[in-house]
């Protein structure tokens, strides 16, 4: 399973590294592993929040 650091994480859903720490903070946004002082994300927890915030127009 690939992980990946905030960095990676924000280039991915094309977000900033202050938007994925206020998400955490708060208690928002998608999944993540704490390991001592880092933080990763797994690629299909990443995949998965982008999928619950698909809106379909159509509903």
């Amino acid at each position: 399973m690939e992980r990946w650091n905030e960095k990676q994480a924000a280039k991915y859903l094309g977000m900033s590294v202050k938007w994925m720490q206020q998400c955490r903070c708060y208690g928002r946004g998608p999944k993540f592993i704490k390991l001592g002082r880092s933080v990763r994300y797994n690629v299909a927890d990443l995949d998965a929040y982008v999928a619950s915030r698909t809106i379909n127009p159509a509903a």
